[in-house]
């Protein structure tokens, strides 16, 4: 029954590669865009089975048991992002045209300059960033696959002897445990289950294209969601119930949990009763979403909302995404990490890293448990999970490379010349299977899946503001993104070598990086030929002084766009945060902050009822008519007003 139900799943995934390979294969729009025909919802559906990932609900559990629900709101904190995009920046991306984010910098900035960032940008995100992801991703696979895919006793020895003489020769163990006694069996088993996992995904992601990526997000969140509530039910009901549950965790861990962790600061969603809870971690937790890599939508975020057919189904995407991800997915992983803690209780003399890390296992040891039928949905959720990650940065990685690398700086700018459609899609085919290897070599030298995601989350921080104040202010440059990439690389190493704290050096990151590209781009103006090109096509908010009033856009009027896509992103990300608090508290009885001066319950319900009251307010301040509206004088006055400049966005879309 287990097999039956992961071979389905292998058999739907297929088959939506080989449906959609026909019409993927006609252009680029076709393959990384789906033809710009997604629904809001099926869009966002997709963006949370690709954060779903295989590794997440590893790092929420260490991060429960170590360091409490509280340190989970440097995941939560990023709704703001993803609310971002949607509310103020997604009809942007969507009228921009572009294929790639990194394609935008020659709509945005001037010759030259934007097309070195252009080419930085591909190589930076869609090679060094998305082949780090993607390999702490792999790198989760072996956690996942080694208890259940032991490939020694299922193959013939004439198929696996030659595969263990290869692990053996390469010398890189793969296993849970590197110290293993059976290591190099357990490497060459995991090895064959990683292969297994990225050739099914790399067939359907690069013969379908977004299409396929898109079809199977659906399909694997909806497994996933459903094998986490069974588990979550599963656990639950052994313990006969919350209540009973957590009065054991309360029991157990009375005199201090992992790290001197106390009950009430594990169950803590405040940073009043939270552990740790310094004023430098909060500033980063109420920054983080915005120090980051993808704060714009930038990435696999961005290619979903110019994907979607309308400006209100990329709004709608992210707010299905940020629902999906941020409130439901969290509500059935908390009871499964506090689960297993009494499940599989800790050993409180092993050392910080080596904790964290034995906690991240459990999840997976948990399944283990499970019975027969459900263990089957549940690895088989878990593995669609993964590959809903993969096949994303896969696609998202191999955009860069054809549109930006090899159509771009290779055949126009190198050997000017025009690449044929088809072809693309074929180059396109080959890059996801060169970053798919890049990304297992990345693998092999990767010791945890934190460590992995905190590179990460340095590299990207002091790039945010400046991807975020390219739309709404006109006086960023290209140069200054360039200085704040250039910063960003030149400091990412004394960084982690010199401070300790890792929320001071996103901090001291965000600031240099910032400031290098503010100051930069206020001594390096862009062409304001091409700020109006910008303008007139995407329609951005926020301040466009003279760049708006050139085309009778009254400045202020374009602040308000602005002041109203936050309010809707404001408004909803508290709706959210207090629906998620509320109903999280109840489900896991955390304690109120001790500022609150009346009982738990009114404590519980007061945030259920904000909740309740906020979700007309942002659906009136983002979806109604008068949201809907756009600056129509700039398309009015196109012809008339800059008939030149026309001919010049004709040529560049002709090249």
């Amino acid at each position: 029954m287990d097999v039956l139900i992961i071979l389905a799943f292998v058999v739907y995934a297929v088959s939506s590669g080989i449906r959609s390979s026909k019409v993927a294969s006609q252009n680029l729009e076709e393959y990384f865009l789906a033809g710009r025909s997604l629904s809001g919802w099926k869009a966002g559906l997709s963006m949370a089975a690709t954060q779903f990932a295989a590794d997440t609900p590893l790092l929420v559990t260490g991060l429960v048991a170590t360091a409490g629900i509280f340190a989970i709101w440097q995941l939560w904190i990023y709704a703001l992002a993803f609310l971002m995009m949607g509310f103020i920046l997604a009809p942007s991306w969507r009228r921009a045209s572009v294929l790639t984010d990194a394609e935008l910098s020659e709509l945005r900035y001037s010759r030259g300059a934007a097309t070195a960032l252009r080419g930085i940008k591909a190589i930076y995100f869609g090679t060094i960033f998305n082949c780090v992801v993607l390999a702490w991703v792999l790198f989760a696979t072996k956690a996942i696959a080694e208890p259940f895919l032991i490939w020694d006793q299922w193959l013939p020895a004439a198929l696996y002897q030659p595969v263990l003489h290869l692990v053996t020769w390469l010398d890189v163990p793969l296993s849970v445990n590197p110290h293993d006694a059976h290591v190099w069996i357990k490497t060459t088993n995991n090895l064959i289950s990683i292969m297994a996992i990225v050739l099914v995904t790399l067939f359907y992601s690069a013969t379908g294209g977004l299409r396929s990526v898109v079809d199977t997000d659906v399909v694997q969140f909806s497994l996933a969601m459903l094998g986490t509530a069974i588990y979550m039910g599963y656990i639950i009901y052994d313990f006969g119930g919350m209540g009973p549950m957590i009065e054991q965790i309360r029991e157990r861990f009375a005199t201090g949990g992992p790290g001197g962790i106390t009950p009430n600061q594990m169950l803590a969603f405040t940073p009043s009763q939270a552990k740790n809870a310094s004023f430098t971690v909060l500033a980063v937790f109420g920054l983080q979403w915005l120090i980051q890599l993808n704060a714009d939508g930038t990435g696999y975020l961005a290619q979903r909302s110019m994907a979607c057919k309308s400006d209100r189904d990329a709004k709608l995407a992210s707010v299905v995404f940020t629902v999906a991800q941020v409130l439901l997915r969290s509500l059935f992983w908390l009871p499964i990490a506090l689960g297993l803690l009494l499940v599989f209780p800790p050993d409180l003399s092993l050392a910080p890293e080596i904790l964290k890390h034995e906690r991240e296992v459990t999840f997976v040891k948990g399944i283990v448990l499970l019975p027969w039928g459900i263990k089957g949905l549940m690895l088989t959720a878990m593995l669609a999970a993964l590959a809903s990650t993969i096949d994303t940065h896969l696609n998202w990685g191999a955009s860069y490379w054809t549109n930006d690398i090899y159509k771009r700086l290779i055949c126009q700018v190198w050997l000017r010349r025009d690449p044929d459609p088809r072809t693309l899609v074929w180059i396109a085919r080959g890059s996801n299977l060169l970053i798919l290897v890049i990304s297992m070599l990345v693998m092999t030298q990767l010791t945890s899946i934190e460590r992995a995601w905190k590179i990460a989350l340095l590299l990207g921080a002091g790039m945010g503001v400046l991807l975020v104040l390219r739309w709404l202010w006109w006086r960023i440059s290209a140069w200054g993104e360039i200085a704040s990439i250039t910063v960003s690389l030149l400091a990412a190493w004394p960084l982690l070598e010199f401070v300790d704290d890792e929320a001071l050096r996103l901090l001291l990151m965000a600031i240099l990086a910032t400031s290098a590209g503010i100051a930069v781009s206020l001594v390096t103006p862009e062409e304001p030929a091409r700020l109006r090109r910008f303008f007139r096509l995407a329609q951005p908010p926020g301040w466009w002084g003279p760049i708006a009033a050139h085309f009778g856009v009254d400045p202020a009027t374009n602040v308000k766009r602005l002041g109203r896509g936050f309010a809707a992103m404001v408004a909803s990300a508290f709706c959210i945060f207090s629906l998620l608090s509320g109903l999280g508290s109840w489900l896991v009885q955390s304690p109120a902050p001790t500022w609150w001066p009346l009982s738990w319950g009114v404590w519980i319900a007061s945030q259920l009822v904000v909740g309740a009251i906020l979700v007309p307010v942002w659906l009136k301040l983002g979806f109604s008519q008068e949201a809907e509206e756009t600056p129509l004088p700039v398309q009015a006055k196109v012809i008339t007003l800059d008939p030149v400049l026309d001919m010049e966005e004709i040529d560049d879309l002709g090249q």
